[in-house]
């Protein structure tokens, strides 16, 4: 036995995970030359090796889960990943030329996998299960939560930073009488955005959040704060600063993480979101303090746990209807990614926030809705 597989055997046991055990959450190893790379490469490795097929896992969620929660990943220090974080660290990954490349590398890959994949709303962000007995609730949940943060009120004119196919803004307007504009990169989900919202008063622009510059009576980000990065920041809130109404309301609904760490997983931006970068909380206080007022801080990462895992039945459930448009290479890259985040966020590795602020402090103080049960149950019918 090589001195690689002793070392990572090793650490595995930490975690009660066994190399080619019988439990469903041990790692079933086809070649050997893997325990050498991954203590090479670290997280791409082990990332490209399953996609190789050179290791599986029956229940791959729970892999992750025991993996992170014992934090076996900081026993590790890949020398050949230095690259990767000293790019993230001095440059700007998310500049106005690179922020279009996660646009066609993942949003525009095809409408039909998203479709045959997320709840009937067409929601790629964390649902809120609080009451919910299945995905299509917990979107709705969370679209309806989201609403009432913003305090929204027919005629007002709303502002969807990273819109998505529009999910937010049809809710909103069919519920809530409101106007809305979205911006994205992702030129697919204009196309079938407009088509899902057509009749509505629903504007879909592709354009850079950085080049807007008119007022909104609201603003909400759902889930585009992971792209803009460290050194963007900033002018994020900038452009927040400039088009809120000065009594608006900013929902910013992000997945973050517990620690400052500079880029983001290496197989994760390489195979599913290039350049993205996730905040910790004293990143997103640091650079809205000066120019915006929290309100409020929700956390309900838990949440996107089984968010993802529903994810992930529907896409092996509907996959021989995409096999014809994806090889079996992406089948395994996309279950590693969903059931790998999906065991992150059971070990509260991650977190999901959504922080709402005002543009001078709201007079007398924000109180929170809270949707009870008879309001959750009123929104399945």
């Amino acid at each position: 036995m090589s001195q690689a597989k002793i070392f990572i055997q090793e650490l595995l046991q930490e975690a009660d995970i066994e190399i080619n055990g019988h439990r469903p959450w041990d790692i079933q190893v086809h070649d050997d030359g893997f325990f050498n790379d991954v203590l090479a490469r670290g997280n791409l490795a082990l990332g490209e090796a399953y996609m190789a097929g050179e290791w599986d896992c029956e229940q791959l969620d729970e892999f992750f889960h025991r993996l992170l929660s014992a934090r076996i990943g900081d026993k590790i220090k890949p020398s050949r990943l230095l690259w990767h974080h000293l790019k993230s660290r001095f440059l700007n990954l998310q500049n106005t030329r690179r922020a279009w490349k996660v646009g066609e590398h993942h949003y525009d890959i095809g409408n039909r996998l998203y479709q045959q994949m997320l709840d009937k709303r067409m929601v790629y962000t964390c649902g809120y299960w609080n009451h919910a007995q299945n995905l299509d609730q917990a979107q709705r949940n969370k679209l309806e939560l989201t609403c009432q943060k913003l305090q929204l009120q027919p005629g007002m004119k709303i502002l969807d930073i990273g819109c998505g196919w529009g999910s937010f803004m049809k809710y909103a307007a069919e519920n809530y009488g409101v106007e809305c504009v979205g911006v994205t990169i992702s030129k697919e989900q204009v196309r079938l955005g407009e088509e899902l919202c057509k009749g509505l008063p629903v504007e879909f622009r592709l354009q850079d959040y950085r080049d807007l510059n008119e007022k909104f009576d609201a603003i909400v980000s759902l889930g585009m704060f992971e792209h803009v990065g460290q050194r963007n920041y900033k002018d994020y809130f900038k452009v927040v600063e400039r088009c809120l109404r000065d009594d608006g309301l900013f929902l910013l609904h992000t997945i973050g993480r517990n620690r400052d760490v500079r880029g983001t997983d290496p197989w994760i931006s390489k195979y599913i979101f290039p350049n993205g970068e996730l905040p910790c909380l004293a990143h997103i206080d640091d650079v809205s303090r000066d120019l915006v007022c929290a309100e409020d801080v929700h956390n309900f990462g838990a949440d996107y746990d089984p968010t993802l895992m529903d994810w992930y039945r529907n896409f092996e459930a509907n996959w021989p209807k995409l096999e014809g448009e994806y090889d079996m290479t992406f089948f395994r890259m996309w279950r590693y990614y969903l059931l790998s985040c999906a065991g992150a966020f059971r070990a509260r590795d991650l977190q999901l926030w959504q922080w709402v602020f005002s543009k001078r402090g709201v007079t007398g103080g924000y109180h929170r809705p809270r949707l009870d049960s008879d309001a959750a149950d009123a929104q399945a019918l």
